[in-house]
């Protein structure tokens, strides 16, 4: 698996930062289309500490929420202006949680474009560990001007 773009380079694209920042590396990118990202999971995650205690599980939204973060990869990577952007989740469609994810587990996280606009997105997203469906959704985002949304 070749990295096409690395932590850095997620964090040049993406304003999120350590503990919330949920995407390691990106394999594979066609621009519009498709992308998937990789989140490597290990025991340090803060969240383990109360989900669950003696019993870790990583939490089926922030799954979603790592779907999210690589979808708004794809989005930004197509704006000229995105450091003055935000992507804001807005929805989210037949999400399902097929199984859960451990610690030392590796998430595929693959996205497809269903909708990319200048405003509007909508996108297919599936998580994989070891070739097995864990998480899948449909979600959507708008992308808007940051300062505009950060005083409203």
């Amino acid at each position: 698996m070749d990295t096409i773009l690395d932590a850095r380079a997620i964090q040049e694209l993406l304003p999120h930062r350590y503990p919330f920042l949920l995407v390691d590396r990106i394999i594979e990118l066609v621009p519009r289309e498709r992308i998937v990202g990789i989140k490597q999971v290990t025991i340090g995650e803060p969240f383990f500490q109360g989900h669950f205690p003696g019993a870790p599980v990583m939490p089926g939204v922030l799954v979603i929420e790592a779907l999210a973060q690589v979808g708004a990869i794809l989005a930004l990577r197509e704006i000229e202006d995105r450091e003055r952007k935000l992507v804001l989740f807005s929805g989210i469609d037949s999400a399902r949680f097929r199984h859960p994810v451990f610690p030392g587990d590796t998430l595929i996280l693959e996205v497809t474009a269903l909708r990319v606009g200048s405003r509007i997105q909508r996108m297919r997203g599936e998580a994989k560990v070891n070739g097995r469906l864990v998480a899948e959704a449909e979600i959507m985002s708008v992308i808007a001007d940051r300062e505009s949304a950060l005083s409203a």
